[in-house]
């Protein structure tokens, strides 16, 4: 399946909007494991073994490999899940940005190197900078659109002499014209509920991988309230939330339990009242 079908298939199938997201930091490790960079594989795929059913993405975060070297760790990872949660979509956040020759080497990384399904991207070099990704069939780029971080806002929310924001021109472009290939996606972070509804309001069928629920504070209801549609896919992200959850052996069955209890949210904020 290409990365759209895939993700229908395992969000209706797990019932759940839920993405966990592996960024492995050795000094955070439960005892016994913490500091030690060689076992980065072996607590990743815990928490993997812990969620897979419960998921309808994962998304290993590249520098938390590389910033390691750890990228052999991060090959038997994507191949691991491959294996024991074939039909979960693996979303490597790489947030790639550039052009030409160079980007067809970081479409061969994400995609022949990693084999993951999807991949993050900055569009901000403009169109030509993303179309070496689109050469891989199926494969799901995903952009950059109003991130979760506060300086997000210092280019994101400027206004553009059309009247519209820059994070806006960026939907825009993904929903429509960019777009003939049917497998864009946008980065909106849960932390602007509003413009995450500008944003589904603009690009109505499109997926939306949304961080910043959990440890940065952003609200699950309100993101489910402002972005999900039945037609159209949202993947909420939560990483330290669930990765941390247990300093202890338990760390595995309590990133389950945080996991577990973050896809019932999202799964209630959908029948909630609107306010």
């Amino acid at each position: 399946m290409n990365f759209t079908s895939l993700l229908d298939h395992v969000t209706h199938r797990h019932e759940s909007m839920l993405c966990v997201g592996l960024d492995p930091e050795p000094a955070k490790f439960p005892v016994g494991m913490k500091g030690d960079e060689r076992r980065i594989f072996e607590f990743c795929a815990r928490i993997v073994d812990a969620t897979k059913d419960l998921v309808c993405a994962f998304k290993p975060q590249i520098a938390y490999f590389a910033a390691h070297r750890a990228e052999d760790q991060l090959e038997q990872l994507m191949a691991y899940i491959r294996r024991v949660a074939p039909d979960v979509p693996i979303i490597l956040d790489a947030k790639r940005g550039d052009i030409g020759a160079t980007a067809e080497q970081y479409a061969r990384e994400a995609f022949v190197r990693y084999q993951s399904d999807a991949v993050t991207l900055s569009p901000y070099m403009g169109f030509d900078s993303i179309e070496p990704y689109l050469k891989y069939d199926g494969k799901g780029l995903i952009l950059l659109c109003r991130t979760s971080n506060p300086g997000g806002s210092d280019l994101q929310f400027q206004t553009l002499a059309s009247g519209e924001k820059l994070y806006e021109e960026v939907a825009r472009l993904a929903a429509g014209p960019w777009n003939a290939s049917g497998r864009l996606g946008l980065v909106v972070g849960a932390t602007f509920p509003e413009e995450l509804k500008r944003v589904r309001e603009l690009a109505p069928t499109l997926p939306l991988l949304i961080p910043g629920v959990g440890a940065q504070g952003g609200d699950a209801a309100a993101t489910v309230a402002a972005a999900w549609r039945p037609d159209a896919p949202i993947i909420v992200n939560s990483s330290r939330a669930v990765l941390y959850a247990s300093q202890g052996e338990d760390y595995a069955l309590a990133a389950r339990q945080v996991a577990q209890a973050t896809r019932e949210q999202l799964a209630r904020a959908r029948f909630a009242p609107a306010t």
